[in-house]
């Protein structure tokens, strides 16, 4: 059975880099492509030697985008 994941992909000073992060594994690529492929291949041999993380589950994954200010300060400690 196939398992669904995340790939956040960014582009770097000269690569795309590829974020997996349900199990936390990255891998990076000249083109989009190429960062996805290497990433699919570092997510197989990561579960290959680590196996599943426990409380994985195969459920769609949300994704959306946030906007927060620049640098961003809190005016008061919060304890």
């Amino acid at each position: 059975m196939d398992m669904k994941l995340t790939a956040i992909i960014k582009k770097g000073e000269k690569q795309y880099v590829a974020l997996c992060p349900e199990i936390d594994v990255v891998s990076q690529g000249i083109t989009i492509e190429e960062a996805i492929k290497n990433l699919k291949e570092a997510i197989e041999l990561h579960l290959e030697i680590m196996g599943l993380p426990e409380g994985l589950n195969n459920e769609e994954p949300i994704i959306t985008s946030i906007e927060v200010a620049d640098f961003a300060k809190t005016t008061k400690v919060i304890g």
